[in-house]
């Protein structure tokens, strides 16, 4: 049965799919010495993996050109990771695959996927005895290639069988490589779209940043740059706001005229994770307001033509579009608009992050997943897109307390939200005031107004449910559901 592949060594491990996430995978497996087989439906690019492999390093990759090829390079129990788009593309690789696979072999899929379309390939995998992960990878091609986040959810044995290339292909960080087995089921792969959903928030936040600093201060692209490469050095040190900084200062060689950044179109595109895990907020009851923000604020950007119509609509009411006549006048202290930009960037993030945290460990405890939120933390202070300096203390947090009811009230981040409570306010307040859209740091200043009162006006809403629909309510001060005849009462208090 093995005959096509007793010519060589057989391979460690197997990687189908071969665009760029793929290939920047395979090509980190290899050079960690690990001999692998690539395979891709279309062969040139598995020609491209090898002249890479060659090129970088003469690392140990094999091509196979065919599914049976593949699997049969591979040394038992097989494991294979799958790197195609989600959905059918996924069922027909492991169709293709699976025919040549034997019982205790392993398939993981490394793509965003929807949790339960892994939940039923973990399925239909053990109903012919395969073994089956859904692994979350984070870090763009570039961690691909230099090292990972990575979510891997399904069979443990699976995970135990190739833990020792995922903890050498993951990044690493002083308390280890950033890779866990994260549960049973869809676990990795729900994971990783609560990942994507804080990282919705986090652009959305800095975008609101940016667009503060530069139409309420009248900062330059350079300056931004600045700005944002000290902000890396301090507490909000984090990959998007590093790329952030090195995106103001690229020229546009197109015109040789200004920044790039100016010349691109306020148009957000999506893959779909962001709005997925704003559905399962909602499923769940979990207020996740920031991340919905972000989203809703994707799908406003694809109106660009209402936009534009719009904004010329208001201006022939007189409305400018950002009331903000003294941009560079004396009425804004630059300089301390910029530290209050800060202060709010960083209490509104750490509102983002304790909702996704809080969507984590609704989810596990409805399925049982038992999550380690520390631990997940953790495994994103490294080679994803959300690390950043801060994770570290949430991973803290979470050790001091696992049953820590949200991410604010530790004692720390508590202390640090009272601390920039009040510039957090100064600058929605300014971009209130101005006209400037700020809906990220409103929504995380909403919810963390909200958390921190004791008493919220829900009491009138329960109110009028029961005055409208007798939907009942309870009281502060004796147990029990009441009713009461609102009408009757009301009419009798006119009289």
């Amino acid at each position: 049965m093995e005959g096509a592949a007793t010519a060589q060594a057989l391979s460690r491990i197997g990687l189908a799919g071969l665009a760029v996430m793929g290939q920047n995978l395979a090509l980190n497996i290899a050079e960690k010495g690990f001999p692998i087989s690539v395979y891709n439906r279309t062969t040139s690019k598995v020609d491209e993996t090898l002249d890479r492999a060659q090129n970088e390093g003469q690392l140990p990759l094999i091509g196979q050109y065919n599914p049976r090829d593949f699997v049969l390079s591979i040394q038992r129990p097989r494991s294979v990771i799958i790197l195609v788009k989600a959905g059918s593309p996924v069922d027909q690789t492991i169709a293709a695959l699976s025919e040549y696979m034997e019982p205790g072999d392993t398939i993981i899929d490394g793509g965003n996927e929807w949790y339960e379309n892994t939940e039923r390939r973990i399925d239909e995998a053990s109903s012919k005895g395969l073994l089956y992960l859904g692994m979350g990878v984070s870090g763009g091609e570039e961690g691909a290639r230099n090292g990972p986040s990575l979510m891997p959810g399904g069979s443990y044995g699976a995970y135990t069988n190739i833990r020792d290339i995922l903890e050498k292909v993951a990044a690493q960080v002083e308390d280890g490589p950033c890779v866990t087995y994260i549960g049973e089921g869809g676990s990795g792969n729900f994971v990783k779209m609560v990942h994507n959903g804080i990282e919705y928030g986090d652009m959305q936040l800095i975008s609101e940043a940016y667009d503060v600093l530069k139409n309420a201060g009248g900062l330059s692209n350079s300056e931004l740059a600045d700005i944002f490469a000290e902000w890396n050095r301090g507490e909000l040190e984090s990959f998007l706001v590093e790329i952030t900084a090195d995106i103001f200062n690229v020229k546009d060689e197109l015109t040789g005229n200004g920044e790039l950044v100016d010349k691109i179109l306020d148009k957000t595109g999506m893959k779909g994770t962001g709005k997925w895990t704003v559905q399962q907020a909602a499923e769940l009851s979990i207020a996740a307001p920031t991340i919905a923000a972000s989203l809703d604020s994707r799908y406003m950007s694809g109106l660009k033509d209402e936009r534009e119509e719009a904004s010329e609509i208001f201006r022939k009411q007189g409305l400018k579009e950002e009331i903000s006549s003294d941009i560079n006048g004396s009425s804004v202290d630059k300089k301390r608009l910029i530290d209050d930009v800060r202060q709010a960037l960083y209490a509104s993030k750490i509102c983002s992050y304790a909702q996704g945290m809080n969507l984590l460990r609704a989810k596990s405890s409805e399925k049982g997943w038992n999550l380690n939120l520390g631990e997940l933390a953790r495994i994103w202070k490294g080679g994803c897109i959300i690390r950043a300096v801060f994770l570290d203390r949430i991973k803290k947090a979470y050790q001091r307390n696992p049953n820590l009811a949200n991410l604010m009230v530790d004692p720390e981040f508590a202390r640090e939200m009272v601390q920039r409570q009040a510039a957090w306010r100064r600058v929605v307040g300014l971009a209130v005031q101005k006209g400037i859209s700020v809906p990220g740091m409103s929504a995380s200043l909403q919810y963390f107004d909200t958390y921190r009162r004791s008493r919220l006006p829900a009491n009138l809403v329960q109110a009028q449910r029961d005055y409208f629909g007798a939907h009942t309510y309870e009281r502060v001060d004796k147990s029990g559901a009441y009713h009461t005849e609102w009408a009757k009462l009301a009419r009798k208090a006119r009289v």
